[in-house]
């Protein structure tokens, strides 16, 4: 993969898109979804990945000595982009995104998106920065950052309260998978000086917190059928889901090795997506 794709993690990225595709279909499916919505909605899924990739950039900036012990492979500590290559990439692509957010405003005649990549735009580049490095409250920036891809979809369609459930969803979830995250990456993290959480108080007391984040959202998902949000085929997918998310659970508060936790994280990746899956299943008017 060529390396100034690779550095912007697509895969990561697509994650954030479909936090607003998702909310896109949910519209449509509510025929809330207007005709004039489809630039709008479209610059806003370029902008998140362009922004959302630049932030993976940046981070690697940050991050390359840790990453020479943790992902030796990635583009920077394998020699692959330079530092100050990464750097100016990273800022460009900003910089586009924070241009696609105005052009969004203007159509919508509402300047909330783009204000929302702005702040991201800037948060991301401070929690590179500083803040990655801060118990706890990195992996919040990180939870919030996915959570506003869902308000951020809502906004530009008008969508705003079902976008604000998803995105609690989305910031418990990824919530919790951030603090696997850093117990999988203890030593590298570690050796690098971070102060992440596993490091401060421990892989055990940080698997209980990541399971609670893991089953708060897993036990009040299905309240958003009996509330009349979605219907009762919401309830199939997410089943799938919530039995994925109770594994999860269950693995990482029996081990916190890193390949346990690995597999944890890879786990939450899934369950969540099947519960998007879900949720647009659920919007459907039969």
């Amino acid at each position: 993969m060529n390396p100034y794709l690779e550095i912007l993690r697509p895969a990561n990225a697509m994650m954030a898109i479909i936090a607003v595709v998702l909310i896109a279909i949910i519209g449509y499916n509510y025929n809330t979804f207007l005709f004039s919505y489809y630039i709008p909605i479209g610059l806003g899924i370029l902008a998140v990945f362009l922004a959302t990739g630049a932030g993976n950039a940046i981070n690697d900036y940050f991050d390359h000595e840790i990453d020479a012990i943790n992902r030796p492979d990635r583009p920077i500590p394998s020699g692959r982009i330079s530092l100050k290559n990464a750097k100016t990439y990273a800022v460009i692509l900003f910089i586009i995104a924070i241009i696609l957010g105005i052009a969004i405003g203007v159509i919508i005649n509402n300047y909330l998106p783009l204000i929302i990549v702005l702040f991201n735009s800037i948060l991301m580049y401070l929690y590179a920065y500083y803040f990655k490095s801060t118990v706890l409250f990195g992996n919040i920036i990180i939870a919030y950052l996915t959570a506003s891809c869902f308000i951020f979809g809502g906004i530009i369609i008008n969508l705003v309260e079902i976008a604000i459930y998803l995105g609690c969803f989305a910031f418990l979830m990824t919530l919790a998978r951030e603090i696997v995250k850093d117990i999988e990456d203890i030593e590298g993290d570690a050796e690098g000086g971070a102060t992440t959480l596993p490091i401060k108080y421990g892989t055990k007391l940080s698997s209980i917190l990541s399971s609670i984040f893991i089953l708060v959202p897993t036990i009040f998902s299905p309240v958003l059928y009996f509330i009349g949000i979605f219907n009762i085929f919401y309830l199939i997918p997410l089943a799938i889901a919530i039995l994925i998310f109770l594994f999860a659970s269950y693995r990482i508060l029996g081990s916190q090795d890193s390949k346990t936790c690995g597999e944890v994280s890879k786990l939450i990746k899934i369950g969540m997506f099947i519960s998007f899956v879900a949720f647009a299943i659920g919007s459907i008017s039969f």
